[in-house]
């Protein structure tokens, strides 16, 4: 998300996530025939940020308030879109945004 959400402080890592989101579609190019994806999520609630104790909650909210789909994402959900991408013999060159919007918003 970084990349289409940049931040200060956060020029590298915007800079690599738009560079993989290039390379995912020029290697569908190279490869071709074989299929190159990505998934890109936002903020997920995988069991990472419990080193934040007491702030977890709160933090997450406020994530979940910014968001348009009004909250944040579980495992479950990129784990519905690594099969997608790994089931659907049409999706090639594409980074699946499984951020509920936020990016955009």
């Amino acid at each position: 998300m970084a990349a289409w959400r940049p931040a200060p402080g956060r020029v590298v890592m915007a800079t690599t996530n738009g560079a993989l989101a290039f390379l995912v579609e020029a290697l569908a190019v190279e490869l071709a025939p074989l299929r190159v994806n990505a998934v890109s999520p936002g903020t997920v609630d995988s069991g990472a940020w419990d080193g934040m104790s007491a702030g977890k909650e709160a933090s997450l909210r406020q994530v979940a308030d910014r968001n348009p789909a009004r909250r944040v994402g579980t495992p479950d959900d990129v784990v519905q879109a690594v099969l997608f991408t790994l089931t659907n013999p049409y999706a090639t060159g594409t980074v699946l945004h499984v951020d509920g919007v936020r990016r955009l918003a």
